[in-house]
Order: C-alpha cells, then sequence, then structure tokens
C-alpha cells in the first residue's frame, strides 16, 4: 500500500462512527494517498470459489486519537515498532469478500466507494477483474452501516450498484440507519432489497451464518461461510489494525460505539479463534486480509496465509 500523507484521524472519525452513539468532531476528513489497484486474490472455501477484492486503504495517524485511546502515543509506537512498523500511523486496507457457489454470488460488504475519508472506489474494477458483472452479484452481506463498509451500495447517481442482490443487514443495524436522516436517501434505495435479520441468524442453511460481535455498531456481524467442513470467519470490524487490534485488543478504538462491550468482543472472537485455529478475513487487515490468529502473551498475533 502507498505510504504519504497522514490522514487527519480526528476527520476520519467523523464519518467511520457515524452511527455511533457518540458524537464527533465534523473537521472535513482528507483522503489517503492514491494507491494502485492490487489484482483480485482467488482462494477456496472448500468447493466455494472466493477472492479478496481490492477497494482502497485509510491511514491513521499515530496522535492518540484513534488507536490507543487514553494511552500515550509512544506506548502505541512502540507495539508497532516491536512489530516491524511504521510508529507515526497505521494503514487499514480496505478489502470486501467475494464468494461464488451454489448458484450463489455473495459480496460481503461493499467498500469506500465515494467516501472521502478513505482512498476507496476500486471494488468494481476488482469485482471485473475475478470475472463478476455488478448485476451478478445475487447476495450482500453488510457487516454494519459505517461507510467504508457499504460506501459502495450505489452508485454517484443514488442507484443500487448491485441491482439484483438481496441485501442482508441485522435488524438493529437497520432500525439504526433508518433513524439518522442523512441515510434517507440510501435507505429510500436500499428498503426494497433489503432481509433484515436477527443477530446471529442463519442466512443461508449451510453456506452463510450470521455471528453477532457487540459494541461496534448498533448490530454488527461477522459471517460465517461454509463448505463442508471448511469453514470462513469474516470479522468485518471486529479488529481494525492487524498489530495494535491483534496484540492489544483491550485498548480502546475511537471507532467502536460502546467501547467496553467491543473490547470483550474482540478478545473473545480472538480468543475462540487461536483456541480453534479458525480460518479469518478480515476487512481491514494487510491485503488480502486471510489468515489466523494465536496466543501470544496477553493478546494474540497475526499469521497470515498465502493463497
Amino acid at each position: 500500500m502507498a505510504v504519504a500523507k497522514s490522514l487527519v484521524a480526528i476527520a476520519a472519525l467523523a464519518t467511520l462512527a457515524a452511527c455511533s452513539p457518540k458524537s464527533e468532531p465534523a473537521a472535513p476528513p482528507k483522503p489517503a494517498p492514491t494507491a494502485a489497484a492490487a489484482a483480485p486474490v482467488a482462494f477456496k472455501i472448500g468447493a466455494l470459489d472466493a477472492a479478496a477484492l481490492f477497494d482502497g486503504n485509510i491511514k491513521v495517524a499515530n496522535d492518540g486519537k484513534t488507536f490507543g485511546i487514553g494511552r500515550p502515543p509512544s506506548e502505541v509506537a512502540a507495539v508497532l515498532k516491536a512489530a516491524g512498523r511504521p510508529d507515526d500511523s497505521l494503514d487499514l486496507s480496505l478489502q470486501p469478500l467475494l464468494v461464488r457457489g451454489e448458484g450463489k454470488v455473495l459480496l460481503f460488504d461493499t467498500g469506500a466507494a465515494r467516501v472521502d475519508f478513505a482512498e476507496g472506489g476500486k471494488l468494481n474494477d476488482s469485482l471485473r477483474a475475478a470475472g463478476v458483472e455488478p448485476a451478478q452479484v445475487t447476495d450482500i452481506f453488510i457487516s454494519h452501516s459505517h461507510d467504508d463498509h457499504m460506501g459502495g451500495l450505489t452508485t454517484a447517481d443514488g442507484a443500487l450498484a448491485f441491482p439484483n442482490a438481496t441485501i442482508h443487514i441485522s435488524a438493529p443495524e437497520w432500525a439504526a440507519m433508518q433513524a439518522e436522516p442523512r441515510r434517507a436517501a440510501l435507505v429510500k434505495a436500499m428498503t426494497p432489497k433489503v432481509a433484515a435479520f436477527q443477530p446471529g441468524a442463519v442466512l443461508l442453511p449451510g453456506l452463510v451464518s450470521a455471528v453477532e460481535v457487540k459494541g461496534h455498531t448498533p448490530g454488527h456481524s461477522a459471517y460465517e461461510i461454509a463448505s463442508g467442513q471448511e469453514r470462513l470467519l469474516y470479522i468485518g470490524d471486529t479488529a481494525h489494525h492487524f498489530v495494535i487490534s491483534v496484540a492489544k485488543p483491550d485498548w480502546t478504538i475511537a471507532y467502536d460505539g460502546e467501547a467496553p462491550a467491543a473490547q470483550a468482543s474482540r478478545r473473545a472472537l480472538l480468543q475462540k479463534a487461536a483456541d480453534q485455529n479458525l480460518r479469518l478475513y478480515a476487512v481491514h487487515f494487510p491485503y488480502p486480509g486471510l489468515g489466523r490468529v494465536k496466543a501470544q502473551g496477553d493478546g494474540f498475533v497475526w499469521v497470515p496465509e498465502q493463497p
């Protein structure tokens, strides 16, 4: 991913945390630098064909306003430096997931598109490079309603970008969206295609189940994708950064609407993933975001998989 000017993190918060009950500053956000589009990365989930799709990335300053709130940036920097990462900023990738099989074309989240806090908007090019046209997508699974996960649902003129897809979103998340005046146009466009579900529901039997992960937004969901004995867990925003979120799951980040609940959920999911050696797909970890976690010290470490 490109390395250039730091994002003004406090501005990114205003958009990323739009569904949060907390009040956020309204300073205008700045986009991350342009990055070359990465090619889709194909892999298998049992008999299913899957691909990481590149939409863009976000750069967040290590200034104490986003990651490790309440701790000095030097403490965050030390963890980054120990992992061999730059210590002045944190890079977050944006990679929706494509899954094909059993007569379905599934898309998990839709990227940032025109959202101006992120250098996004490459999803449709990536989707087509994987051999899929937007009209062929049958089902979209929204982890939550922050703009970097559903910015690509509509085109520039407000039409649905994936006109034939059922949009799966948890009932609490959908209710929160409907209550936001700024979402009125998007809600109107989505409504005919929305299939709201109760947290933790089985959505496509034998194929996709929702996994409730509390604390980030009112109805944040991870998704378990199954094929035979194989499983992949799409974690949504349970964890944002592959070093800080994993090594220090109890640290507070500004994107979580209910920080204590999110921290408990994050640790519990990572512990389960380490104990059961679960295969994970992390939308914000370094592209392509596929891997596992292992316990290390009082936290965990990300072990990327090379498809």
